[in-house]
């Protein structure tokens, strides 16, 4: 009767050993904050889209007091749909619907999940100077040379720059028009350059934005409904996000923030001057002096 084989150390060789060692660790569990959740979690921030940096801001300090790590991450629109999608990201806090980010929501829909709206005050528009002669996009194509024939735009990708390409130009006749794109800061310093200047600016914005409280500025009436209606601000997660995260799921999916307190904080962070190493201590500042509100996001 033939005897069953040992198996030694110099049969086994190095690629064996390896190989044992891994089937006997066991993998390290990841880490939880006593509420059961996964301690480490990251927020996609649009980069110059200040209601999601301030809101994403406030939540980080938040859990961080609730003993989670939190990392912020900037990117592209299209880039944090992408990573969402894949689970690069835990979740994002400033899609905009049912008009501006639709496009990348039925992309992604099916590897991301909506968490619900926080804020449905949110609007597309188009602004000049406050003193600009004109009120209406429709009066904006008669007056082009006092513009300059261009409204100065944000991102490409944006949202907003499809609307206003797509719908707002064709609607008003404004063919003979360049609308310019770059960035946020960039549209921002040109708005600056122009007011400190006394000149006329068309520029594409939105509510809510701090620059309403820091530029004497203006809407344009959009009678045709060119840039849509109000439209919610989301949150959005990767699909197995309430499994590792069921807790913070609950309180994502009950907050809501309206448009004062969300501009109260947009102007303490974006509309003194202030640079971004001092967001930190202006989060913790305006919760203080917000405490009871910042209470209930996680009673």
């Amino acid at each position: 009767m033939k005897k069953p084989m040992k198996t030694t150390l110099a049969m086994l060789g190095a690629t064996g050993l390896i190989a044992l060692a891994g089937c006997s660790a066991e993998a390290e569990p990841a880490a939880t904050v006593s509420n059961g959740d996964a301690q480490d979690v990251s927020i996609a921030v649009f980069n110059g889209w200040p209601e999601g940096e301030a809101v994403s801001h406030l939540w980080a300090a938040v859990l961080e007091d609730e003993g989670y790590n939190v990392s912020l991450e900037y990117a592209d629109v299209a880039t944090v749909f992408t990573g969402l999608s894949a689970g690069d990201y835990d979740m994002n806090m400033d899609v905009w619907l049912p008009g501006t980010h639709a496009t990348y929501v039925e992309k992604y829909g099916d590897d991301i999940v909506d968490l619900g709206a926080w804020n449905t005050e949110a609007s597309l528009t188009v602004a000049v100077n406050e003193d600009a002669p004109i009120d209406s996009l429709a009066e904006l194509a008669a007056n082009g040379d006092l513009f300059g024939n261009r409204i100065v735009g944000i991102e490409p990708g944006a949202g907003l720059t499809a609307i206003t390409q797509d719908a707002v130009m064709p609607s008003y006749g404004l063919d003979g028009f360049e609308l310019t794109t770059s960035s946020t800061a960039g549209m921002l310093a040109e708005l600056t350059a122009a007011t400190d200047a006394g000149e006329n600016i068309a520029v594409t914005l939105w509510h809510p934005h701090w620059a309403y409280a820091a530029f004497p500025i203006k809407d344009l009436a959009d009678p045709e409904g060119a840039l849509g209606e109000a439209e919610g601000l989301h949150s959005f997660s990767r699909t197995a996000f309430s499994d590792d995260f069921p807790t913070l799921n609950d309180w994502v999916t009950g907050f809501t923030m309206d448009s004062a307190a969300l501009d109260s904080l947009q102007n303490d962070m974006f509309g003194s001057g202030a640079d971004a190493s001092d967001y930190d201590q202006i989060v913790a500042d305006w919760i203080a002096e917000n405490q009871d509100w910042v209470d209930t996001l996680t009673a």
